[in-house]
């Protein structure tokens, strides 16, 4: 559903409760009044969006992506600060099948914002672990500490331990590396 069109219901709910107000309906108008209030907290935080967070409170990923999938068209349906989350959200769903994609999607939301910095943390987590991943091993480093300082109430302390003891197994592999002078110089040591 549009988001403008929240608007318009809450507009008639609050209309039709100033008409039974001045109908000497008092009680059913001040009712409508505060009904009109779900319309309007509905435009600021999208019904899906927050159902998609309920399934993942369930750790539900299928039924949260179920319901992510039903925001077809971001920029009519979502406000921008929404779409942080949206990609936040759409980050998370993915990260079990698509790292890759995950990455990108946890990129946007950063981009977009976060409002919390536990929000943040799991999210700069995540560009880390896709660093590691490609053999980045300094921007991984750059991201755990990030992702460190982020985490004040120390929620994802474990999994940052975890993930610094593995970046200090990966190796570089001189294949990554590029550098046109590795060939001349190996090739005169070879004669």
């Amino acid at each position: 559903m549009n988001k403008y069109i929240k608007l318009v219901i809450a507009a008639i709910i609050i209309g039709f409760g100033i008409y039974l107000m001045f109908n000497r309906q008092i009680g059913f108008g001040i009712l409508m009044v505060f009904l009109s209030a779900i319309p309007i907290i509905l435009f600021f935080r999208n019904e899906y969006i927050l159902l998609a967070f309920w399934k993942l409170r369930k750790q539900d990923l299928v039924g949260a992506r179920s319901w992510l999938d039903k925001v077809t068209n971001i920029k009519s349906q979502l406000v921008r600060k929404q779409y942080g989350y949206y990609n936040y959200l759409m980050g998370i769903t993915e990260a079990q099948g698509n790292p890759a994609k995950a990455e990108n999607y946890m990129k946007t939301a950063l981009d977009y914002g976060l409002s919390f910095k536990h929000d943040r943390a799991l999210a700069t987590l995540n560009l880390a672990a896709g660093a590691m991943v490609r053999g980045n091993k300094n921007e991984a480093d750059r991201l755990l500490n990030e992702a460190k300082r982020l985490d004040s109430s120390n929620m994802l302390g474990d999994q940052i331990k975890m993930m610094k003891e593995q970046l200090k197994r990966v190796n570089v592999s001189k294949s990554s590396m590029i550098n046109p002078n590795v060939r001349n110089n190996r090739s005169k040591f070879m004669r």
